[in-house]
């Protein structure tokens, strides 16, 4: 089945299916994140992520079907870094029945190779500390860990 993705740029007729796989993104990440707002939240803007020069918002299709998406944006690096930018990773979904299949992985490599032509040459993203199955997913498809956000919540 994996021959049969199609990965493709995401187009405005895609934003339905789309704001669905962001709820499927926060629903993962709230077990991870006691920061998160009660009630409904949303993370991207979509059309912006499609229309921006500076991000590649792409779709995985099967038969028709949209089944996972992925988005790189361009980020300027610390003047103190070797690279002067990267490409950050997110909205990396792909619906249950799917996964295990390596279309995460096509989507990275697309992801990728639009960053080179960006003249970009490192990719970074972030997961959740507690959420092994994905850091061993990013693990196997060539990402290490490079560095661990810590945080204190104070009294109000």
């Amino acid at each position: 089945m994996n021959d049969s993705i199609l990965i493709r740029k995401a187009t405005t007729a895609d934003i339905a299916i789309l704001h669905q796989f962001e709820q499927g993104v926060i629903v993962a990440e709230l077990p991870f994140d006691s920061t998160l707002k009660d009630g409904p939240i949303n993370y991207y803007d979509l059309p912006l992520m499609i229309s921006a020069k500076h991000i590649e918002l792409l779709v995985g299709e099967f038969d028709g079907s949209i089944i996972a998406s992925g988005y790189a944006r361009v980020e300027h690096a610390k003047p103190y870094l070797k690279h002067t930018a990267y490409a950050y990773l997110g909205f990396m979904y792909v619906l249950p029945a799917y996964r295990g299949q390596g279309i995460n992985k096509k989507i990275v490599q697309a992801l990728q190779q639009w960053a080179v032509t960006q003249n970009v040459f490192e990719l970074r993203l972030d997961v959740y500390y507690g959420n092994e199955p994905a850091i061993k997913a990013y693990e196997k498809i060539g990402f290490s860990k490079h560095m661990i956000e810590m945080r204190l919540e104070t009294e109000k």
